[in-house]
């Protein structure tokens, strides 16, 4: 089988500060995948890299077998809310009805079925009634739950979600992992940054271990012990027994 994800010898660098350091993992498919490391790590510039938001010094990345451009339309990304202009005009629906533009091609726009389409997905994370709300007036929880719905209209095969779970409300955090763990299970790839290690050995099944440069990368109970931890958090876990899996 093909992997979702190859990635060999991945440098990445800000005005000459090196951000990543000879990355290299494989993550197969049908996998709910945690990037946890330290503030500052590289997690988020890790995920940009890898879909080619920003420029890498060096390296091969290879999704689905295939470089990123020829798969560009099985990708769908949630990036930060703080990188999101919250004051622009559009509805609820409207902006997850964007997500089927990328299926559309050029000059064609969205007909009944599209809009019906973007609705149930909106059904899906509990949102139908914001229909013709503005975004801007939704909470945090609720604003990241519109744009998993716009992620889910685009029916990706790789959805990669950049802190998703931050400053939002607990019934959201659920809806939404419950749909990602849906996702998983239906074969789908999900790449997620995510900060809060008291949830990390239940939320996914693999973890890629990140301090600038890989610690490691593999199955939860394996990679989330605490000596495979302290290298990457180093003084700041003093509290773990090194004999016990950290849950």
């Amino acid at each position: 089988m093909v992997s979702s994800m190859s990635v060999r010898n991945l440098f990445v660098s800000y005005h000459g500060n090196e951000a990543l350091h000879d990355i290299s993992f494989t993550i197969g498919q049908g996998k709910l995948v945690g990037i946890i490391g330290p503030n500052g790590a590289g997690k988020s510039t890790l995920l940009k890299a890898l879909l080619e938001l920003i420029p890498r010094d060096k390296g091969d990345i290879q999704i689905f077998g295939k470089p990123i451009k020829e798969v560009r339309k099985k990708i769908a990304y949630i990036p930060q809310r703080s990188d999101m202009d919250w004051t622009f005009p559009i509805t609820v629906l409207d902006t997850v009805l964007l997500g089927t533009y990328p299926g559309l091609g050029v000059f064609r726009r969205p007909k009944k079925k599209h809009r019906e389409w973007s609705y149930h997905c909106l059904e899906k994370v509990g949102m139908e009634k914001y229909s013709e709300r503005q975004i801007g007036e939704l909470s945090g929880g609720q604003q990241q739950r519109v744009f998993l719905a716009r992620a889910l209209v685009q029916e990706a095969e790789l959805f990669c979600l950049d802190e998703p779970f931050v400053g939002i409300d607990v019934t959201s955090e659920e809806t939404i992992i419950k749909i990602l763990k849906e996702l998983r299970d239906a074969g789908k790839t999900v790449f997620v940054v995510h900060h809060d290690l008291s949830k990390a050995s239940t939320y996914f099944n693999e973890l890629i271990l990140l301090n600038k440069e890989l610690i490691d990368v593999g199955p939860v109970e394996r990679v989330f012990r605490p000596e495979i931890m302290m290298k990457a958090y180093e003084a700041q876990l003093p509290f773990l027994n090194a004999n016990e899996v950290i849950v």
